[in-house]
This record gives structure tokens, C-alpha cells and sequence, in this order.
């Protein structure tokens, strides 16, 4: 299995959710996230509260998961998913169907 297979299952299940994945190319940002998903408003527990599910996603092929962040790339990239993370981002490392299927769950 290849990461573009993981991205087409990653696409197909969300919009079978009614959401897009949209491709990010990121200019002055390197170690970015490079897919954002966009899922539709649900409504939340609370009267009148609603939730909109927007989400980075940084794919990997098949196995990277469990050695990321491994080289000096992905350290770069852990960086910065980190700083995203510290400003209320969800951001998520992907290397599997299993992952797709759990993140979108």
C-alpha cells in the first residue's frame, strides 16, 4: 500500500460524510500539514452549540507512524504541527486505513 491509496480512502470517506479534503500548498511554511478536511456542522449536546469539525492531516505511507518523527524533515514537520497544536488546531499524523477509519469515527 502507498500513501496516495491512504489519501483516496482518506477522500472517499469523507465525502461519503458530506466533507471535503482539500490539498494545501503551504508558501513560507515548510512542515505544514498538507490536507485539510472539512466535515458539515453536527449538531453538539448542548441546545443552540454547534461543532464544526475542521482538520489538518499529514498522510504517510504504510508503518511511518510508529518512527515519526524520524529525520530532520519530520522534525521540521512535528515543529510545526506542534505550534498549530498550541493554537487550538487539531492536527493528525495518518499512515493507515485503520487510521482514516479511527480519525473519522
Amino acid at each position: 500500500m502507498r500513501e496516495r491509496e491512504i489519501e483516496a480512502h482518506l477522500v472517499k470517506r469523507v465525502k461519503e460524510l458530506g466533507g471535503e479534503v482539500r490539498k494545501v500548498k503551504w508558501v513560507g511554511r515548510g512542515g505544514a500539514p498538507d490536507r485539510l478536511v472539512m466535515l458539515p456542522i453536527v449538531a453538539a449536546p448542548k441546545p443552540g452549540l454547534l461543532i464544526r469539525p475542521t482538520l489538518w492531516v499529514e498522510l504517510k505511507r504504510p508503518g511511518k507512524l510508529a518512527t515519526f518523527p524520524s529525520d530532520a524533515h519530520e522534525r521540521k514537520q512535528n515543529r510545526e504541527h506542534q505550534r498549530m497544536r498550541r493554537m487550538g488546531q487539531r492536527v493528525v499524523v495518518i499512515d493507515s486505513i485503520e487510521g482514516v477509519e479511527e480519525l473519522l469515527a
